[in-house]
């Protein structure tokens, strides 16, 4: 496993993460989940990434169980605020950042998190507020660094126009060889301003796995088949997509590495990526995933696949 700076922090990150949305503390039985989570360390992914709204609390609660024993120093430990928690709790205002930074902590088992991220942008309220509270979590100990998740560029630069507060050190986009929409503003700004990616859904929700065939309906039981799942993957699959991940697998043979390895060290060509976070119902899967981390592939192949998708997707 390779690792990476996270931004302006003092944060080592390995180039693969761990994730828990939609699988742990909620879609994946305690006992699978858990030999994920301890794979993953044996394979030094050092990046676990969560968020209060996973499960209502439920992935966090988990987490807490999962990484309980383990020294605080040997993970990196990244959850977020944002998105409805049942009562009217909801949004980046000063009393929700409060209340809810410290009940992930207490479902986390910990008195800190490493990187605390507004999990969307909050128009209701104002990013003075938004600032200044995120910026007290800091100084209090509960956060170490500060990050956000799908913000647009503007937003962004509105963060950094302002003085005397904390200032983020991390992105959360969507990015993946079918989605490139990072490239045109976030990055640039980002890699200007001391900020690292840290990518979602690199596989494209699995597609880039090659496990999706044009010619045929998806599989039982997979994530194209599921009621939660079906409105972000539906983009994806379409037959033109589809085929033309399917001409992307002799691309990744030829660089010696499975069709999802490809794609994820596609991502982690970009400098201003720390790390991909991969979701994993097996230990076997993060097995194939960490296979990419430092994996040497000829620029050459990437362009090639990065025409063959040109014009098929929407990113």
């Amino acid at each position: 496993m390779k690792y990476r700076k996270l931004g302006a922090s003092d944060l080592t990150v390995s180039e693969i993460s761990l994730g828990s949305w939609l699988t742990y503390g909620v879609g994946v039985e305690k006992a699978r989940a858990k030999a994920c989570v301890d794979r993953a360390f044996e394979l030094g992914i050092n990046f676990i990434d969560t968020a209060n709204v996973y499960g209502r609390g439920a992935a966090e609660t988990f987490l807490g169980e999962a990484l309980a024993g383990r020294k605080r120093e040997s993970y990196v430990l990244a959850t977020k605020v944002f998105f409805p928690m049942g009562g009217g709790d909801q949004g980046l205002s000063r009393a929700q950042i409060e209340k809810q930074i410290d009940a992930s902590l207490k479902r986390l088992r910990t008195d800190h998190v490493d990187l605390y991220q507004c999990h969307r942008y909050d128009p209701n309220t104002p990013l003075e507020e938004t600032m200044e509270a995120l910026t007290r979590a800091v100084k209090s100990g509960k956060t170490r660094w500060l990050g956000f998740s799908e913000w647009s560029a503007e937003q962004v630069q509105a963060s950094i126009n302002l003085e005397g507060v904390e200032h983020f050190v991390s992105s959360q986009p969507q990015y993946s060889l079918l989605w490139r929409k990072p490239e045109e503003a976030v990055i640039p700004l980002s890699a200007k301003n001391g900020i690292s990616q840290i990518v979602w859904s690199p596989l494209a929700q699995g597609v880039l796995t090659g496990k999706y065939d044009p010619d045929a309906p998806p599989p039982a039981g997979s994530r194209a088949t599921s009621d939660e799942m079906g409105g972000f993957i539906s983009r994806w699959m379409s037959k033109p997509v589809l085929s033309a991940v399917r001409e992307l697998k002799p691309l990744a043979k030829e660089a010696g590495l499975t069709l999802g390895q490809f794609a994820l060290a596609w991502v982690l060509r970009e400098p201003n990526v720390a790390s991909a976070i991969v979701g994993a119902s097996r230990p076997e899967q993060l097995d194939e995933n960490a296979g990419a981390s430092g994996a040497a592939v000829d620029p050459a192949l990437f362009a090639k696949a990065q025409a063959i998708v040109a014009g098929v997707t929407p990113g």
